[in-house]
Formats: C-alpha cells, sequence, structure tokens
C-alpha cells in the first residue's frame, strides 16, 4: 500500500513538472497573434501582417550612429567667453548622418531636377527655381580678389566633389524635403510599386511626395492611375494584390525610409566627438578636444607625422601653411574626404566648412526640463483637410511663398505635397506634453522660466505671444508686379541679433582658427541668409533597436 502511494506521488509530482515546464515554454507567435491567438495572413482573411522583424535599410549617403550618452556643451577653451555654452549630460537615440558633407554635385543634381520640372522659362515656375540656388556673391569680398570663386566654385566639375556654400538653412531644409521623397520615389520603383520610370512622365503639379503616398496614395502623381509611354497606357502606381483591403505600401510594410532632414544640435556634437571608438575614462567624462583622439591637430601618427587633420585657418594670413609637406592642402574649403574620417566614419566633422543645424538659437540649453534628444525649434503641424474629407494636396495655385529679410523669395512647398496648417485646439486640448503648434519659445520668456522676465515694450511674436529677445524686426514685402517694399527695423534700442528666425551651426570653417573646431562650440546665424563658409549635412532618425546588432549579447 506504502508504494503504491509512493508510486501515485511521485507520477503526480512528474505530471505537475511537465505542466509547469510546458507554461513557462515560450510560445512561438510567428504566426498567430501574441494578442488573440488567432493565425495571421490566413488566405480566409483576418488581420494581414508580416511578422518577420525588419531592418531599416540605410539611405544613400548615410552612415549609422549609434546612440548613447554624452557631455553636451563642454568646451576645452573658452578664450571668448561667450557664456553661451553650459555642460549638460544628455542621451542621443541612434540616427544615421551624411557620410560628407552635402557637395556641389549634389546640390546641382537637386537645381538640375527643379529645372526639368518647374521650367525657371516659365513664370509661373521662376520663383521656384529661383529660390533654390544658393548665394555664389558670398564669396565676393570688397578688398579681395575672388570672382574666380564667385563664377566657378558650384558648378565647374573641379569643384563637384567640394561641400556648398552660399545655401541659407531655409534652403538646405528645402533640399531635405526633395531628397527624401527622390529617394522613397527610387525605393518604390525598384520595389515594383510603381511604374518604371514614372518620375518622367508627370506634370509639374504631379510630382511624388513621400507624405502624399501614405495619407492619400490615389492622389500621388496627381491622382492620375495610369500613364502613356510609347502609345500604351500603365499603372503609375502598382496595386500590392488582388485583396481591395491591401492595395498601397504602408508604412508597416518598411519599405519606405524616414525623411532626411538637418541633425539636431545634440545629435551633430554627439556624432563629431565619435566617442564610440574610444574606451577611455577620461575620454568618456567628456575629456575630448577635437574629433579626432589627442588635444592637437597635427597627426601624431609615425607615417602621417605632422601632417594637418583638418582645414581650418593656421593664423593671420595663414589659410593652409606653407606650400609643400606642412600644407594642409586647402586654401579655401577642400574636396571631401580628404582627412580621415572620425570613429564614427563621419568626415569632416571639424574644418572645412561649418554647418547647419535644426535648432533655433538661445544661449541656454534646458536640460532640467528634458535631456532626451533635446531639441529647440519644433513647430507641429498636420495635414489640411478639405470639405470633402481629404486631404489637400498643393497645386500650382497653392504653391506658399516666402519672402525673407533680404528680399529673396522662396517656395516653402512643391506641387503635390500635403499642405501643412498649425495644430490647433483639436490636438493640444488637455494634453500635457505641447499646448500650442509653435513651440520654439517654450520655457523662454515666461515668468516661470526667467527671473528677470521684462516685455519689449509693445514688441510680439509672429503668435502674439511677447518677445523674450528685444532684436530687430524687419519686414519685407513683394507686391503683385515683384517689386519689394523694404521695411527696415530703424529702432535705436535694439539689444541683440537673437530671435526665433536663428539657427545654430557647428564646428569650425576654412575661415576659422582651431579654437572652433572643438564640437562643443555654438554660433548662430539668420536662417535666411548665406555664407562662403556654411554648408550643412542631412540626418536621418533610427526606428527599431538602439544597435544595428539588436540586443548585445551577454559576456
Amino acid at each position: 500500500m506504502l508504494r503504491k502511494n509512493l508510486a501515485l506521488k511521485l507520477f503526480i509530482t512528474i505530471i505537475a513538472a511537465s505542466l509547469l515546464v510546458g507554461c513557462n515554454k515560450t510560445r512561438d507567435y510567428k504566426d498567430s497573434s501574441r494578442a488573440t491567438g488567432w493565425k495571421m495572413n490566413a488566405k480566409e482573411g483576418g488581420f494581414q501582417y508580416d511578422p518577420q522583424t525588419k531592418e531599416q535599410e540605410t539611405g544613400p549617403g548615410l552612415v549609422f550612429v549609434e546612440g548613447g550618452t554624452f557631455t553636451k556643451g563642454r568646451v576645452q577653451d573658452d578664450p571668448m567667453h561667450d557664456w553661451n555654452n553650459s555642460p549638460t549630460q544628455q542621451h542621443v537615440q541612434s540616427f544615421y548622418m551624411d557620410e560628407t558633407e552635402v557637395t556641389n554635385l549634389m546640390y546641382l543634381e537637386y537645381l538640375d531636377w527643379l529645372k526639368k520640372v518647374f521650367p525657371p522659362s516659365d513664370e509661373n515656375y521662376r520663383r521656384i527655381y529661383e529660390g533654390a540656388v544658393p548665394d555664389t556673391l558670398v564669396w565676393r569680398n570688397r578688398l579681395g580678389f575672388n570672382e574666380v570663386m564667385t563664377n566657378n566654385y558650384l558648378r565647374h566639375p573641379a569643384y563637384a566633389e567640394y561641400p556648398v556654400v552660399g545655401v541659407s538653412w531655409i534652403q538646405a531644409v528645402e533640399f531635405s524635403n526633395w531628397r527624401t521623397d527622390r529617394v522613397n520615389e527610387m525605393v518604390l520603383e525598384t520595389n515594383g510599386i510603381t511604374a518604371r520610370n514614372a518620375r518622367y512622365d508627370v506634370e509639374p503639379g504631379e510630382t511624388f511626395s513621400t507624405e502624399t503616398y501614405l495619407n492619400a496614395p490615389t492622389l500621388t502623381y496627381g491622382g492620375n492611375d495610369s500613364i502613356t509611354r510609347g502609345g500604351k497606357k500603365s499603372e503609375s502606381i502598382a496595386k500590392r494584390s488582388k485583396d481591395s483591403t491591401n492595395l498601397y505600401i504602408g508604412r508597416e510594410d518598411g519599405l519606405l525610409l524616414p525623411g532626411y532632414r538637418l541633425p539636431t544640435e545634440t545629435e551633430w556634437e554627439y556624432a563629431a566627438l565619435g566617442l564610440v571608438g574610444l574606451r577611455n575614462y577620461n575620454v568618456y567624462r567628456g575629456k575630448k578636444k577635437y574629433p579626432w583622439e589627442g588635444q592637437y591637430t597635427r597627426s601624431g601618427k609615425r607615417r602621417s607625422r605632422g601632417d594637418q587633420l583638418a582645414n581650418f585657418k593656421q593664423g593671420d594670413g595663414d589659410y593652409g601653411g606653407i606650400a609643400g609637406w606642412s600644407d594642409d592642402g586647402a586654401d579655401i574649403t577642400a574636396q571631401v574626404k580628404s582627412y580621415e574620417p572620425n570613429d564614427y566614419g563621419l568626415y569632416d566633422m571639424a574644418g572645412n566648412v561649418a554647418e547647419w543645424v535644426a535648432d533655433v538659437y538661445r544661449p541656454i540649453v534646458d536640460d532640467e526640463f528634458n535631456d532626451f534628444n533635446y531639441y529647440r525649434g519644433n513647430v507641429y503641424t498636420k495635414n489640411a483637410i478639405g470639405e470633402d474629407g481629404k486631404v489637400k494636396v498643393v497645386t500650382m495655385d497653392s504653391i506658399v511663398y516666402d519672402t525673407l529679410s533680404n528680399g529673396k523669395i522662396i517656395a516653402r512647398n512643391l506641387p503635390g505635397e500635403i499642405l501643412q496648417v498649425p495644430v490647433d485646439e483639436n490636438e493640444t486640448y488637455l494634453r500635457t506634453n505641447f499646448s500650442k503648434s509653435d513651440n520654439r519659445d517654450y520655457r523662454d520668456g515666461d515668468k516661470g522660466s526667467s527671473r528677470y522676465y521684462q516685455s519689449f515694450a509693445d514688441d510680439e511674436s509672429s503668435d502674439g505671444t511677447k518677445r523674450m529677445y528685444n532684436s530687430p524686426i524687419q519686414n519685407v514685402y513683394a507686391d503683385s508686379l515683384g517689386d519689394l517694399d523694404r521695411q527696415y527695423d530703424k529702432t535705436s534700442g535694439r539689444t541683440t541679433l537673437v530671435d526665433n528666425e536663428v539657427r545654430v551651426y557647428k564646428g569650425g570653417s576654412w575661415r576659422d582658427r582651431d579654437y572652433w573646431l572643438d564640437p562643443a562650440q555654438r554660433r548662430y546665424f539668420p536662417q535666411d541668409m548665406a555664407t562662403d563658409y556654411i554648408g550643412f549635412r542631412c540626418a536621418m532618425s533610427r526606428v527599431g533597436s538602439k544597435s544595428k546588432k539588436g540586443k548585445r549579447p551577454r559576456n
């Protein structure tokens, strides 16, 4: 009897252990829903979804920058005593950045596309092309002979792989938007979603837009279901399947890339430091001075000892050194990739040209409010919806033109794009994370963020709020004939140039001394003006895992 009871208990224990192991075993939800258990992608219907995790493709020209924490704003030398940098601990998400600065050749491709799609010979399109052309007169100097650069730098093939200059912050943003659409247009064509060479068979008002395709694919390419090529009609946008619920590629397919954009100041500085390749304690604590290792601008390696590591101004009247061995190889800008990259594989993060970043300039960084992906400059918008309930797509008659403070007229959107409008109370009501569309002034001028807040007479920002900074207010208007009415601010009591229309630029240039090569240094410039020493490069957000390898293996 005792044996039978022991055997029964042992049998029950084994069964219970087996059930417990079975319950704890991880189930494979590859073909079924973790939420409901229902089978996915069934022929009979149900939820259609590709459960395979897809790695984000690296866009053309980009390299991967794995995010992390670093000390932002820690300059090693401060002879200028600007007091516009306070060291703050920040964390940056992983992202992608252009391997080099945007070159003349890359920008010429943009201009060529605009010229073909919106011929400047047509009065209706003239301002689109003219507003995108860089200001080549930035090379002129009252007491210098630089006409060779004025006439040749942008277009001569000898300068094709040199960084583009004379581009304002606004023009850099528009280039980034154009680049996004062209890259995703190629992705769709390569995958057979759009007809081959459809981009060559559209009218000016029917250009491809990524956001239009994602939000209203039937309106892409002007809403034409077919294009005519060689006397035969073919679909401009192919349907993925005969299932009417799954006609077009969406974000869930993982094919389309996030937008190209200007990097934030935090991203740029983090990428320039290139901390990923070093495991030195002092470097991690913010002691690194340049994008390369060491405290000097000349190489200490045996094979290249004494060579300059960047293109910058050596001293008064010395832009490259003595010709020969000691020369840095450039008197103005240098061809991209002329110097070694940093540990992220990024070239010219110090010297050559300074670079626009996305941020509106302020002398302080409000890390008490946010220390994750810090950025000042958010202006939230949404898609404009017509009375028919559909999104409004920009046409030739609805292009938004801006007259800049210098009188230049630019197009802020192109036909084929979705018209954007500011967010309203429908999006902001009872929210705690944002309360209005334009957040450039957030915690900057209100009583909660300044002990010494004061308004300047009756000056107001464009949104009707009091201005924090007593900066000039320039008004330039263009009449129906294109003549400019320039109303300069003649007030004598202005005390600063800082306002919501000035942007940060980072990195030293060919005109700067080595002091500015420190990635933490920061300066500002009006967003609608350009120089011969500021260029730019694009960035792209990373979706998915922080690391390209996914979860790090444990030792």
